[in-house]
């Protein structure tokens, strides 16, 4: 404890030098204190210091004890309040913002790198997928200790890695379960930053945001949202919705379990807003109608399926969402941003479906007198003091609205014809009432330029695929002044052009002719009526301009041109299809032409209205296409250039110039050289990764051989570190002498008693050897005492002297006599090998030295069993050599009693004297089985000093054991058959 009140002081209450100083001392001590300690109370002491160091220390903390940690968190999992400290450490460590703790002692600002050291520590974390599904199994923990600190450190590694650990999730069994119980939490922090995790855990993969949707993701969200109030709730609201776009937007399995789920209907209760709050728009209300406006729209957007967004369009009108959003576009009071994303989203859910857009059609303003929606929304379109991006809504809202629906489209050209007004009877007429097609041609040839392209734009949708309206629109005649004759809406367009207007006028009414002539020779015969239409557009195609919007202007005129020849029927006197090709011919030239309409479509403004119809504008200079034009540009692009160009007739080119060919061969040749230069960059490039590859492989083994004498410099560290304190205690050091000298003693007395046992062991081979040359002299004296008086004995003593199998047997006896000395020799090696490394051992530090001594203690219980083993041989030799001399006795007092008594006794003693010789081979074969019996553990014993020298590391030959391998242990192989012929 006293190390670590010195630890919390020099971390809490030290003088900021003495931080400094010993900062990184201080942290391994830390660590040090929680790996080794043995009481749970130091390692919770330990991880407490710790955390109290992450944020100051981060780099030293994250990088000695993150290891440690994780380790904590898995051996002391029962312990809440040790893991709360390695949670709470870890999400210190791997936060992505930088502490002021880091920088309050430091005089130089932190560098760039320290706002990378949290997804740093995140990579080492997640390399090893053990630790992530550690920290999702400690979210089983209800303690909040517990799962708090997991949630946090689990949302920082999806801030900071977060494609790495979205890949983890998705192996880890259960993973996304445990994650979507903790919305289910009672405890309103916990749900909260659940949110917040499971936001993050579902950008960009659409994976996790199907397996999330389909763990009732949504019905926990719609519960959230009630309990909080809406669209009045706090930022929890917001961050529910933000994880609901997460899993709709650009996911249309999703969008289909929502739309089947019967989630849309619950939608329209977002938008029960009391139109006459007097409590106003507060920034969080704003903030999370805005969202849900945006989770509407998601759902219905062009960019979807159509079958997706069809069926949705109609669940929407049916549950009464489109009522309730038409509703909130009309109100009054609504916030700008509020009312441009409504407008937007309603723009969407009538895009396309005509029963939605009958509906948008009939709606009428809470105006007086009542005017229709679409006309209030044109008011705001063509009144340039409305917001720029509101007014964008408004003619998207508009381009929607005639979206593949002809009757919209008649209905706006209607209100540009003349007419006379049907009188109700009793019925006054509304004083000022105006129509849309008024406010278009108001917005058309207003003065400011926004207000002509918008204006264009709208009339040329309510001319898009409907040649029926454009010569509708045709009879439109228009007042220039009072008294003056009218004059046509076309004759009218181009005098605008002439007038030498801004280029967005120029731009919307160059649009609005490219739609209007397209497919309508009726409309073509009437602008080459106009006698300064050709002229103009000749004149600006040839002209020189390096501007980018005048060289669109110029491709605008181009295409305008070449639609007057390919739509041309020829009923026109001015020019037909053959005079405006030589027209192109002579005053253009058919490259010039080619160049200047291809400039149309190298803008990067036609590659952005291109993508999507919904305008992204964010400024009046940002207009110059409409999506509706795109389409129409890329559908006669070519078939226009053929129309006016003479080199081109049905495709086939009839006439090149020889300077156009060497153009082309110029170029080939140049494609063909750029080929070859990249084919050898990619070889080259192929080679330096080759290069590349191998150093990694190199760069990693060498990474490995340093971790690896990185771990044995460490071993060598500990057993220096052993060393140390071995010799810096003189007591340790004496006894550990005392014991080594006391072991030696042990040994050299335990070679005394074991070449003593083998000198006995000698002495009893030499007794039977002498005992069998007694038995051979007594076999060979017995015949000639009884020569005279007993032939019947002599006969059968000399056949048993000249048996060659008692001579066989006697030679195996030698032979295993010679076996049994080379054996007791290599014990006397072996015994003077073993005696080399205990000396040569001796100076081994402290632990070593108690591992030889646990090992040598065995070796002498082992040499004491065999010391009992061997006086048990030596006693059974004893007796045997007692019976032996006792029947050596016996004969010969048997063989001078026979040489007395004559003939009958003689041939009595004789068949007593072979019952006595077959009994004494019993025994010699009994004495045989005992040595095979003894050389058995004496090799074994063999066996053993060898393993032992070898694992002292001496050479050891096995020749003495390939000799013997059979296990015979020199025998002869018809020992065993001898010895039963004899029986």
């Amino acid at each position: 404890m006293d190390l670590f009140r010195s630890v919390t002081q020099s971390v809490l209450g030290a003088p900021q030098q003495d931080q400094k100083s010993t900062g990184a001392d201080t942290v391994d001590r830390l660590i040090d204190r929680v790996q080794s300690s043995t009481l749970l109370e130091d390692r919770r002491d330990g991880c407490r210091a710790l955390k109290a160091m992450s944020r100051k220390y981060r780099v030293l903390v994250g990088a000695h004890g993150m290891d440690t940690l994780l380790q904590v968190l898995e051996s002391d999992r029962n312990d809440h309040e040790i893991v709360n400290y390695a949670l709470e450490t870890l999400v210190n460590i791997t936060a992505s913002e930088v502490f002021p703790e880091e920088t309050e002692d430091s005089e130089t600002p932190v560098d760039s790198q320290s706002s990378e050291i949290g997804e740093q520590f995140t990579e080492i974390l997640t390399k090893r997928q053990e630790n992530i599904a550690l920290l999702v199994s400690l979210l089983d923990e209800f303690d909040f200790k517990v799962r708090y600190p997991t949630i946090k450190l689990l949302t920082n590694l999806l801030k900071n890695r977060p494609k790495d650990l979205q890949e983890v999730i998705l192996v880890i069994p259960s993973g996304v379960s445990k994650l979507m119980d903790q919305l289910s939490d009672s405890r309103e922090v916990i749900r909260n930053d659940t949110l917040l995790l499971l936001t993050q855990l579902t950008k960009s993969n659409t994976n996790l945001q199907k397996i999330v949707a389909f763990e009732n993701a949504h019905d926990h969200l719609f519960d959230i949202i009630r309990e909080e109030g809406y669209a009045d709730g706090g930022v929890v609201v917001e961050d529910c919705l933000i994880l609901m776009l997460n899993l709709l937007r650009n996911n249309p399995s999703n969008q289909t379990f929502f739309k089947e789920g019967s989630y849309i209907q619950r939608l329209t209760s977002f938008f029960t807003i009391p139109l006459d709050a007097k409590d106003g728009w507060s920034a969080q209300k704003v903030t999370n109608i805005h969202y849900m406006l945006q989770l509407v729209q998601t759902l219905v957007a062009p960019q979807n399926s159509a079958q997706v967004v069809t069926s949705c369009q109609k669940v929407m009108n049916q549950c009464g969402l489109l009522q309730a959003l038409t509703g909130l576009l009309m109100a009054t009071g609504v916030p700008v941003d509020i009312l441009t994303v409504t407008i937007t989203t309603v723009a969407d859910m009538i895009r396309g479906n005509q029963q939605n857009q009958e509906f948008f059609a009939d709606m009428m303003a809470p105006s007086n007198p009542p005017r229709p929606a679409i006309v209030v929304l044109l008011m705001s379109m063509v009144n340039d003091k409305q917001p720029f991006v509101l007014r964008c809504a408004v003619l998207y809202c508009f381009q929607c609205f005639l979206y593949r629906n002809q009757t919209g489209q008649a209905q706006i050209i209607q209100t540009l014809l003349p007419q006379t007004a049907d009188v109700v009877p009793g019925a006054k007429p509304f004083p000022n009432s105006v129509t849309a097609g008024q406010l278009l041609c108001s917005g058309l040839f207003s003065l400011d330029p926004v207000s002509n392209w918008f204006a264009a734009v709208a009339l040329s949708h309510s001319l898009v695929d409907n040649i029926a309206q454009k010569e509708n629109m045709l009879r439109v005649q228009l007042a220039t002044s009072v008294g003056s004759p009218p004059v046509s809406l076309m004759q009218q367009c181009t005098s605008i052009l002439q007038a030498g207007t801004k280029i967005p006028t120029r731009l919307g009414i160059l649009m609005l002719l490219s739609t209007w002539l397209s497919h309508c020779p009726v409309a073509v015969q009437n602008f080459l009526s106009i006698p300064t239409a050709v002229p103009y557009l000749t004149a600006h195609v040839q002209a020189n301009e390096h501007d980018e919007l005048e060289m669109v202007c110029q491709g605008l005129c181009a295409l305008v041109l070449g639609l007057c020849g390919q739509f041309n029927d020829g009923s026109s006197s001015n020019f037909s299809q053959e005079s405006l090709r030589q027209l192109v011919s002579d005053r253009i030239g058919a490259e010039n032409f080619s160049d200047k309409l291809s400039n149309i479509s190298r803008t990067e403004a036609y590659t952005k209205a291109a993508k999507s119809p919904q305008l992204s504008a964010k400024q009046s200079s940002d207009l110059v296409f409409d999506h509706e034009f795109c389409r129409l540009f890329k559908s006669l692009e070519v078939s226009a250039l053929r129309a006016v160009t003479p080199q081109l007739v049905n495709g086939t080119s009839t006439e090149v110039s020889p300077a156009e060919v060497k153009k082309y061969k110029d170029i080939i040749r140049d494609q063909d050289a750029e080929m070859t230069q990249l084919r050898e960059q990619l070889n080259k490039f192929q080679s330096d990764l080759e290069q590349l590859s191998s150093e990694k492989e190199n760069l990693t083994s060498k990474v490995q051989q340093l971790h690896d004498e990185n771990t044995v410099l460490k071993a060598q560290q500990g057993m220096a570190a052993g060393v140390a304190v071995a010799n810096s205690t003189d007591t340790t050091s004496e006894a550990s002498n005392a014991n080594t000298e006391q072991i030696s003693q042990q040994l050299a007395y335990v070679q005394q008693q074991l070449a003593e046992m083998t000198h006995a062991r000698d002495y009893y081979y030499y007794e039977m050897v002498k005992k069998d040359q007694e038995l051979t002299a007594v076999q060979q004296n017995g015949p000639v005492q009884q020569a005279v008086a007993v032939n019947g004995l002599q006969t059968s003593v000399d056949n048993a002297a000249a048996n060659p199998e008692m001579e066989n047997v006697r030679k195996q006896l030698e032979d295993l006599q010679l076996v049994l000395y080379n054996k007791d020799s290599e014990i006397q090696q072996l015994k003077e090998k073993v005696a080399e490394p205990v000396a040569n051992k001796a100076p081994k530090d402290n632990a070593a030295e108690s591992q030889e001594i646990a090992v040598i203690q065995k070796e002498l219980e082992a040499v004491n069993a065999s010391k009992s083993l061997l006086e048990q041989e030596k006693t059974s030799l004893e007796l045997q050599l007692k019976d032996v001399q006792d029947e050596n006795s016996q004969l010969k007092a048997q063989l001078a009693t026979a040489s007395i008594t004559g003939t009958n006794a003689g041939a009595v003693a004789g068949c007593t004297k072979c019952e006595d010789f077959q009994a004494e081979l019993k025994a010699i074969q009994g004495e045989q089985e005992d040595l095979l019996v003894l050389v058995t553990d004496q090799d074994s014993k063999m066996a053993e000093y060898r393993r032992k020298l070898r694992s002292y590391g001496e050479d050891v030959t096995d020749d003495e054991d390939e000799d013997d391998e059979d296990g015979d242990y020199g025998i002869p192989d018809d020992y065993d058959d001898d010895l039963e012929d004899l029986q």
